[in-house]
């Protein structure tokens, strides 16, 4: 029994800021053998113009393939309701939309405020209750924690946009550590806050490795009530549209901090390092990272039951 759930983001968030396309038999195989391992929910791509982030033009294509996957939850990012509706088509079965709570990053990354980007959400929501299709929405208040163009982000800010969300019909909420500068303190201060004001309906973390602080944010969340992560394999990943943005939380060193807590990912380690052999063979001059790559599973090591 899985005591936490975590969404690998790589195929999306990962590859989105790689300086070297993968190509796209590459992803599918990827993201096999990432299902393989036990992985029950992938982000496989987004649905924005290829112009601006040339990795995600195949993902249509690698949506309709990880639909083939059985026992996944495949999951797309889309920026507007237009990508929202692309989505759809190829059979999402979960749609994440990012608001940021900084204006700056709002405007820089989708071209709208924060209340324009949730008046978007607003309407894929009842496009989705009126056709009777049982895609899920994700709302996620990208940001949360700070951003490299605004600086601060008001912590009132942020339980206004996720209260909005949730307003909207959301069928969950996130908040995202977009640019690395959550601290723990900071993560349990403002997941309690946001869960006071919207509930059940506050899900998940979307963490980030930046300053290294990335098991340690996971772990307070954790502690907050938190059991939905999201992370990357190898710590690929970044904003495009935030400057110093970079690294996720590693999905390989995630799943071993909860295993060996005892807490089970129902995420096989060894099968996921076979995953994670495959993603090197196929960007092989892309920067990867991961304490578990280079240490191993210590002597004795048994997975949480």
């Amino acid at each position: 029994m899985r005591q936490v759930h975590i969404c690998e983001v790589g195929p999306r968030d990962g590859l989105q800021n790689a300086h070297h396309l993968m190509p796209t038999e590459a992803k599918k195989r990827w993201i096999r053998a990432l299902a393989e391992a036990g992985l029950e929910e992938i982000e496989v791509g987004s649905f924005v113009p290829p112009k601006l982030i040339p990795a995600m033009a195949d993902t249509a294509e690698i949506v309709q393939h990880a639909l083939t996957i059985p026992g996944i939850r495949v999951v797309a990012l889309a920026p507007n309701v237009k990508g929202f509706q692309r989505a759809v088509e190829a059979g999402a079965h979960k749609v994440t939309f990012p608001v940021s709570a900084s204006r700056k990053h709002s405007e820089s990354n989708v071209r709208m405020t924060p209340e324009q980007m949730i008046g978007q959400v607003k309407a894929c929501v009842e496009l989705r209750d009126a056709s009777g299709k049982p895609t899920l929405i994700e709302g996620a208040v990208s940001t949360a924690f700070g951003c490299t163009m605004q600086g601060e982000v008001p912590e009132d800010d942020v339980v206004k946009f996720a209260t909005m969300l949730a307003e909207a019909g959301c069928d969950c909420v996130a908040l995202a550590d977009t640019v690395g500068y959550a601290n723990p303190a900071q993560i349990r201060r403002v997941f309690r806050r946001v869960r006071a004001a919207i509930g059940a309906k506050l899900e998940a973390a979307h963490l980030h490795n930046t300053r290294g602080l990335g098991l340690a944010n996971a772990l307070a969340a954790y502690e907050e009530g938190v059991r939905h992560f999201d992370s990357s394999m190898g710590g690929l990943g970044g904003c495009p549209f935030a400057p110093g943005a970079s690294g996720n939380v590693i999905t390989e060193d995630l799943v071993f901090m909860f295993e060996s807590m005892g807490v089970p990912t129902g995420i096989d380690l060894d099968k996921l390092m076979e995953a994670r052999k495959l993603m090197v063979a196929a960007i092989p001059d892309e920067p990867v990272y991961g304490h578990m790559a280079l240490a191993g599973v210590p002597k004795g090591f048994r997975a949480a039951a």
